[in-house]
């Protein structure tokens, strides 16, 4: 019996493990962008890759305001490269209703997101983590 419930207790705890949440999940503020405004961009695993979808929009004030893009799907086919960095991505960006071929980098609470498209490149900035 003893062996039984410790197989269990066991087999629990590696199933956790095998489920451990990405570093990269969670809810990031994205930079500033051209008219000021950012967002709260809530990103999970959609499959093997990682997407990110926009949840709160703010004026260059700091308000929430609402936006017909709350909702929307910013990030996607975001694979995790190691050593926290991601690849083979895109993000649109609404501002300007382009969407990159994109990269991300971890840096503790800091998300580095770059793109290019038609060989013109963008530094979307650094997001940070706000849980």
């Amino acid at each position: 019996m003893k062996r039984m419930m410790m197989a269990v207790v066991m087999g629990l705890g590696l199933a956790g493990a095998a489920h451990a949440a990405d570093p990269v999940e969670g809810i990031w503020k994205t930079k500033p962008d051209d008219n000021g405004n950012f967002g709260h961009i809530e990103i999970k695993p959609c499959g093997e890759a990682f997407c990110g979808t926009l949840i709160r929009a703010f004026d260059s004030s700091g308000a929430e305001v609402e936006s017909p893009n709350v909702g929307k799907r910013i990030v996607w086919d975001m694979m995790a490269a190691g050593d926290g960095a991601y690849e083979d991505g895109k993000v649109w960006s609404p501002d300007r209703d382009k969407t990159y071929n994109s990269k991300m980098e971890l840096n503790g609470n800091g998300l580095s997101v770059k793109g290019c498209v038609l060989g013109i490149c963008r530094d979307g900035g650094t997001w940070t983590r706000v849980n």
